[in-house]
């Protein structure tokens, strides 16, 4: 299916009504008096979270919404009917950011969540509010004001449980495409993971977890090297990294440093993201003796204390991995119900998300602005820079087994 993980979309609330400007106006009834009513008030703007949808892709044909006007007031102290609510289903999980501002406005992480995004504008009051015992005849009313008009940013993240991170080639597609239902493509060549893709690891009987699959990190990608980067933002929401590294690169160069690239990519992209849960999986151990798998672990084990978990695997021979599997749903089922059963776990929680959510579009919005300044300095017929910073149309498998 299409996952399209991003959009811009404008919102404008109703205008209130105009009060009346009416007198009472009746056979044998000299000076009425006024009677002219108040104007409604404008239809507001909500987003609302649906379990329904999936994707953006809709707000990409329709990136214009407007709600109903008050109407004006009228005569007999008849008051004008109110602008009717304008209400967008976004999917759970949805971020939604002022284009202009920068501010975020809100989350929506579980179905029925609403926010009001524009505040639909006040009536406007009839000549009936002004008269006074020296003003009975009064001439003034008052109009509606203009309801908010916003350009909203909505981000929707892989809700994802499980990050697959490591260079490219390090076997991430094809143990996604091992433990899952998942196919993405799978090719002995760098980079042949583009877009993200989703995959629903079951364990047993009702017991599952997502995992995702994003492009390959390699150094500098904190600066906007490879493609990796720009999706790490998306993966803000899971409870776990999984870093796969390729214990016999073709380059034949030290699995140590790999690990060391990663590690420093992460903190350099999201000091808050690069605090979470990280397990290290070593792949592709089939090529290697066990004494020397016995050798690795052991100096890994060392060299980086702070991987508690550190497992051999290979996603070829399919050894290991229902070790790995049922070790990261354990842990995903400790943490779902501690959640669940301290309040003060799970506000944490969303507000550690919260975190890497702003580092990560900070790190992508100054990512944006070097690579801006360096098409401005550039002469004609230099070297042609990326200019697609955007995550927009980004195709997404998301299958269970």
């Amino acid at each position: 299916m299409k996952f399209v993980d991003e959009a811009i979309i404008t919102v404008t609330a109703g205008k209130g009504g105009n009060g009346a400007l009416s007198f009472r106006r009746e056979k044998y009834i000299p000076r009425g008096g006024p009677d002219g009513g108040d104007g409604g008030d404008g239809g507001s703007v909500f987003l609302q979270a649906s379990e329904s949808l999936n994707t953006l892709i809709d707000f990409r044909f329709q990136p214009r919404y407007r709600a109903e006007s008050g109407q004006g007031g009228q005569g007999k102290n008849c008051t004008g009917h109110a602008g009717e609510d304008k209400t967008l289903e976004v999917p759970v999980g949805t971020t939604i950011i002022d284009e202009d501002t920068g501010e975020a406005l809100g989350d929506l992480l579980n179905a029925g969540d609403r926010l009001k995004v524009a505040q639909g504008g006040f009536h406007g009051l009839g000549n009936t509010r002004f008269k006074s015992s020296t003003n009975r005849a009064p001439r003034q009313t008052t109009r509606g004001s203009e309801g908010e008009s916003r350009k909203l940013r909505l981000e929707l993240k892989l809700l994802a449980d499980v990050g697959l991170l490591g260079m490219p080639n390090a076997g991430k597609s094809s143990l996604i495409s091992v433990v899952s239902a998942a196919r993405p493509k799978i090719a002995n060549y760098p980079f042949t993971t583009l877009v993200p893709s989703l995959g629903v690891v079951s364990t047993e009987a009702h017991r599952s977890f997502v995992m995702a699959d994003i492009p390959g990190l390699i150094a500098g990608a904190a600066e906007g090297a490879g493609l990796g980067i720009r999706f790490l933002k998306h993966l803000t929401r899971n409870r776990l990294l999984l870093h796969l590294v390729d214990v016999l690169p073709p380059d034949e160069t030290d699995p140590v440093d790999a690990i060391e690239q990663i590690d420093s990519e992460l903190d350099k992209f999201s000091a808050a993201l690069a605090d979470r849960p990280r397990w290290l999986a070593l792949n592709k151990i089939d090529l290697l003796s066990d004494d020397e798998v016995s050798d690795l672990l052991a100096r890994v084990k060392l060299e980086f204390p702070h991987y508690e978990h550190v497992y051999a695997i290979s996603t070829v021979a399919r050894r290991g991995l229902d070790q790995l599997t049922h070790d990261v749903m354990r842990t995903l089922e400790t943490i779902w119900q501690d959640e669940r059963e301290d309040p003060e776990v799970l506000q944490k929680e969303l507000e550690t998300q919260q975190a890497m959510q702003v580092e990560g579009r900070n790190s992508i919005a100054e990512l944006a602005e070097k690579r801006a300044a360096e098409r401005a300095s550039q002469k004609t017929g230099s070297q042609d820079i990326d200019q697609d910073d955007d995550d927009f149309d980004v195709e997404v498998e998301y299958v269970r087994d």
